[in-house]
């Protein structure tokens, strides 16, 4: 067995997305302006690392994504003349309410504001990053794909940096033939950039208490698949979102009563994305969110836009929607939370790359500051948090700081929540609105129906599971450790078949778990091989009892274009 290699860097970043990016490309733009404001006392240009877990930058990047230029806007103010993949800007927009069989167009002056999308584009997330790793990478940046972070490293309560995974270990945990520990990444700085429920951040925060006095986070689901179609079937640029049917929450016969709703986008003449966005607040233990996917797409009106065409790519992930209260402190000795991994998403506007980016690149003033006052410590980088409340993200957030939890109770509640808050700059009836964490809102079997049956996969229009994993191009090593944790396999038999009948076999947009037998006579089935990396299971398993962490680097999806 050979020794772990240490590896110290000024600067390490967990994440290539585009919080991580715009972290490294604006830090070593602040220190070059820096040094020619201050040539007497110039800083040491950093050492600035990102590792990235996926295969290559891009695999794992998956989004909506209608994108707000904004940040771009003032990261890289030259990119309009660049060839950046940022093109097609939004050039329609329309709500639409659905029952069952039919649609209604919302009128165009009744759309709230926060989904105006005048001046957006319509992106493939899986091509701006490439793009920005690009730009980290003229700039010096060093960028290490393949490589998953696997454990914080401390020094008493101060992080240091990241070890990362060890590769070619066997299923039973012992070195394999190939068998090379992961390097000790160390740094003066670490930013954590790893999306949704990072699997370093989360023990992290439960340590040093960083969601204290925090409201609990709250998460949806975000299934996606991108679409070839006949020009003809949808225009390039073209924005419509839907709310009622299959979900929402007090509806009537044929809604499976989950808050969420749909989007469409025309990424370009030929190709669309659609997705379907459903609460993980949801109470029914038999809901399937994949389930609900192919419902929708069997809706008379989606069904046309369709036609004629097929699925080309598919992705899931999680997406943090309980807003600003539940936001955990980004700082601490030595380290910053950047991004959806802080919780930086809005959910009324379903958009969070902007805030991302904004968010990564106000830590990196902050760290640029730490390293010209060469410290480190809680105190100086609380100036990552005083930047933060001065920006005109916080400023964002604050005034939709209620919107998820107002539709947490419900659509009619919600919508009356929803224009009280927006006469009230986000306050509504009560601030803050509680909420309640994901895993706790499961009711139990005896008091649910069985959920809502599902819709035949007929190969073309309507996908099984297995399909759509072939088509997120998901790859695992399969001598490797199983990362998907289940430390009480009992309880899952004599408890959880019985009060909740094995919720994560549903819940899991890629048939990752099975229940093989019945009742408490059966047993879970994992098939890690599937796993597309979206979180669900650690976040809605009722008891907790599911820990996901990383597979070996390089693991998991292999995103085209989402």
């Amino acid at each position: 067995m050979s020794d772990r290699e240490t590896l110290e860097v000024d600067v390490l970043i967990v994440g290539a997305g585009p919080a991580g990016l715009a972290c490294a490309i604006r830090l070593r733009d602040w220190v070059d302006a820096y040094n020619q404001n201050n040539p007497s006392a110039p800083i040491e240009p950093p050492s600035v690392l990102v590792i990235e877990k996926g295969v290559s930058v891009g695999a794992h990047s998956i989004s909506g994504a209608v994108f707000d230029p904004r940040a771009l806007d003032e990261l890289l103010p030259e990119w309009k003349q660049q060839e950046s993949p940022v093109k097609q800007k939004v050039t329609s927009e329309e709500i639409w309410l659905l029952s069952p069989a039919r649609k209604r167009k919302l009128p165009h002056a009744l759309i709230p504001p926060y989904l105006h999308n005048d001046g957006n584009y319509v992106i493939a997330l899986g091509e701006l990053t490439p793009w920005l790793a690009d730009h980290a990478r003229k700039r010096g940046v060093e960028i290490l794909e393949g490589v998953a972070g696997a454990e914080v490293l401390f020094d008493g309560e101060k992080v240091v940096g990241v070890r990362c995974q060890d590769s070619g270990v066997k299923k039973d945990g012992t070195p394999g033939e190939s068998f090379s520990p992961g390097a000790d990444l160390r740094a003066k700085i670490t930013i954590f950039a790893e999306g949704a429920r990072g699997s370093l951040t989360k023990p992290l925060i439960k340590r040093l208490a960083l969601d204290a006095d925090r409201q609990p986070q709250t998460y949806a689901i975000g299934i996606k698949e991108l679409w070839e179609i006949p020009a003809a079937n949808f225009s390039a640029g073209k924005v419509i979102h839907t709310l009622g049917f299959p979900l929402q929450k007090g509806a009537l016969h044929g809604f499976s009563g989950a808050f969420g709703g749909s989007f469409i986008y025309g990424l370009d003449a030929a190709h669309l994305v659609i997705g379907l966005v459903v609460g993980l607040d949801y109470e029914d233990p038999a809901l399937q969110p994949h389930v609900e996917f192919n419902r929708l797409k069997t809706h008379p009106e989606i069904k046309k836009l369709l036609a004629g065409g097929k699925a080309i790519a598919y992705g899931a992930k999680a997406i943090p929607e309980g807003g600003l209260y539940s936001v955990p402190q980004m700082y601490g000795d030595g380290f910053c939370l950047i991004g959806d991994n802080a919780s930086l998403l809005n959910a009324a506007r379903l958009k969070g790359v902007h805030l991302a980016m904004k968010s990564g690149m106000l830590a990196a003033e902050a760290a640029g500051e730490a390293l010209a006052a060469k410290s480190f410590a809680r105190g100086q980088l609380k100036h990552y948090d005083d930047l933060f409340n001065a920006s005109w993200a916080r400023d964002e957030l604050h005034r939709v700081r209620n919107w998820r939890a107002g539709y947490a109770r419900g659509i009619a509640s919600g919508i009356i929540h929803d224009l009280t808050q927006r006469l009230t700059r986000g306050r509504g009836f009560v601030d803050p609105l509680r909420t309640e964490a994901d895993f706790k809102t499961l009711e139990k079997i005896s008091a649910r129906s069985a959920g809502v049956p599902p819709t035949p996969a007929d190969g073309s229009l309507t996908l099984d599971r297995a399909s759509d994993v072939f088509l997120s191009g998901t790859n695992h090593a399969e001598n490797q450790p199983c990362h998907l944790k289940v430390p009480d396999l009992k309880l899952c038999q004599e408890r959880c078949s019985i009060e909740y009948g094995n919720p994560c076999q549903h819940f899991c947009p890629a048939a990752v778990y099975e229940w093989i037998g019945n009742g408490p006579s059966g047993h879970l089935q994992i098939n890690p091989g599937n796993c597309v990396h979206c979180k669900t299971c650690d976040i809605k398993d009722p008891y907790e009892n599911i820990t996901w962490v990383v597979p070996e680097g390089g693991g998991g999806p292999r995103y085209n274009r989402l």
